[in-house]
């Protein structure tokens, strides 16, 4: 079995700061309209934001409530100075709803542009938003749900099971080999020139350090023997929590890729990474991710 061991990685989406003050939830007003109430909009991943003439970015927080008079279910975030800070996910664009002075934005594109308070506002925002788009209706009977406990719980109307928000686990890891060269695929889903680490999903009855290694044998063929955490965050694009990991493989095998998902990969030493991005040959993650923490780990490294 690989061994585990660790010190921690941290990236922008792990420096989160709000307090999401919990026990307030159950609060029968937490929902209320009032002059405390302020209203953060998402749709589909993106997040209502402002921009200063310097460029700087922040999180728009509306005084009015925005869903005009529709049902759409509210999320209490927490509070901030005092205010209630209520998420609201809205649909598709519509003259009522889409206001054309709201700039919505992609949290994947700019939330390591935002200071960790917005950024954790912002992330549960975005997450709670998706789940209330996709949950609607009881697995068991097909019933509307209602939402409750500020927007975190739905209840089914016909046999009042209570239904969560959902997480899904996910392992992401940046592979090396003997000489210290790192592992770098492209999926065969990403865009034509964007590599980055291996990564997969958690499946049930398993270890994340088992999924390490059962991820790594399956998408490129590769033995991992030591597997070590560094960090984890969320991604909730739509409802992922990524954990980190190095991992390093037996020798320098050969590679074994797994037809339909990973269209390329090879090893990298720093020196070659470094040129094939001076040239313009390869695309990496963007900064607010995981994967571009772990190979900037290893590439920042004497190796």
């Amino acid at each position: 079995m690989a061994r585990v061991r660790g010190p921690h990685l941290r990236t922008p989406l792990t420096l989160l700061e709000s307090d999401r003050e919990a026990l307030l939830r159950i609060e029968p007003e937490v929902l209320a309209p009032g002059d405390d109430a302020r209203y953060l909009v998402t749709r589909a991943g993106a997040a209502a934001v402002t921009e200063a003439e310097d460029g700087t970015v922040g999180l728009l927080l509306e005084s009015e409530d925005p869903r005009a008079g529709t049902h759409q279910p509210l999320v209490f975030l927490g509070r901030r100075e005092g205010l209630r800070v209520l998420a609201v996910e809205i649909p598709e664009p519509s003259p009522e709803l889409d206001d054309p002075g709201r700039d919505l934005r992609d949290l994947r594109h700019v939330a390591d542009q935002l200071v960790p308070a917005d950024a954790d506002l912002a992330l549960a925002a975005v997450a709670m938003g998706s789940w209330h788009r996709a949950t609607r209706h009881c697995p068991a009977c097909g019933e509307l749900l209602e939402a409750e406990a500020g927007g975190w719980v739905l209840r089914c109307r016909e046999d009042g099971s209570e239904h969560f928000p959902r997480t899904d686990a996910a392992v992401i890891m940046g592979v090396r080999d003997e000489r210290d060269r790192l592992l770098l695929a492209r999926n065969a889903h990403f865009r034509g020139r964007f590599h980055s680490v291996l990564a997969g999903f958690v499946e049930p009855g398993e270890t994340l350090e088992g999924a390490v290694v059962r991820e790594v044998a399956e998408e490129v063929g590769l033995h991992v023997h030591t597997v070590e955490y560094v960090g984890s965050q969320p991604w909730p694009f739509p409802r992922s929590l990524m954990l980190g990991y190095r991992a390093w493989a037996d020798g320098t095998p050969s590679l074994v890729l797994q037809e339909d998902e990973i269209a390329e990969a090879r090893w990298f030493t720093r020196e070659q990474l470094r040129e094939e991005l001076a040239a313009e040959r390869i695309d990496l993650p963007g900064s607010s991710s995981l994967g571009r923490a772990l190979i900037d780990d290893w590439l920042t490294q004497e190796g």
